[in-house]
Parts: structure tokens; sequence; C-alpha cells
């Protein structure tokens, strides 16, 4: 394996590990729907089930979500190859896309929805799965906007 792939699922294994593992322990410690304020009115760690997207939109459509998911870690790895070895912000960006996508992926096939904990009170609870993609999404055009 190349240096670049290393970068790539390094940082994907990584995401899937803190993503799958915080998971774990949200539904082994919380109640679902309970709130515990870490900083109050700010951070809540609350632990909900999501069987849509982002914010919660387009619930029930899990089939759905599974596909895409499906085809987007299809699509990246196919696009692993056209990455430049020097490219290492790519790459990074690359590897938390495929990570964030696996992890809520995870959740989708083996419960039927995806966990979310993380709790801002100002912005639709979240993951890291998802805080992964985000940021990667982001990266992505930024720098794909530049070449």
């Amino acid at each position: 394996m190349n240096k670049k792939n290393i970068i790539v699922f390094s940082t994907a294994l990584l995401i899937v590990s803190l993503d799958q593992l915080t998971k774990f322990l949200i539904k082994q410690n919380f109640q679902l729907n309970q709130p515990v304020p870490i900083i109050k009115n700010m951070l809540h760690l609350t632990y909900i089930t999501n069987t849509g997207s982002a914010f919660g939109l387009f619930k029930g459509l899990n089939i759905f979500f599974i596909s895409f998911s499906v085809i987007v870690v299809a699509v990246t790895f196919y696009y692993i190859n056209s990455i430049k070895q020097n490219e290492k912000a790519l790459q990074l960006a690359v590897g938390l896309l495929l990570g964030g996508t696996i992890g809520n992926l995870s959740d989708r096939l083996l419960y039927g929805a995806v966990t979310d904990f993380i709790d801002l009170r100002v912005w639709p609870v979240f993951n890291i799965a998802d805080s992964a993609v985000t940021v990667s999404v982001i990266l992505l055009v930024i720098l794909l906007w530049k070449k």
C-alpha cells in the first residue's frame, strides 16, 4: 500500500472507530431523548436516532440513504486512484468522507437508523461521522475549486 492510501484509509479507519465507539458509549449510558448538559445551554449530549438525512430531513428514507452511501463509497474508492501523492489535504478530505459515510452507513445497516448525540442547542443533533462528512465536503469544495 502506498503512502497516499495509508493517509486515506488511516483517516477513514480513525473516523469510523471514533464514530462507532462514541455511539456505542452513548447507547450504553444514555436514555433515548435524554439531554445531559456538558456546558449549560451550549453543549449537551442527547441520544437520538435519525432515519433521515442531515438535520433530520427526509425521515424514513433509510433505503435511499443506504443506496446513496454505497454509491458515495464506491465513487470514493474509484476517485482515490486519481489523487496525486503530494495532495495530502485532498487525501485527508477523502479519508474523512469515506470514514464518515461508512460510520453512518454502518448504523443504517445494523440498526435501521443513525445514532446522533452532539447537541449544540442551536443546531440539529449530530455525530462524529456527520462532522467528518461536513468537514470533508468543505475541504473538497475549497481544494477542487483551486484546481
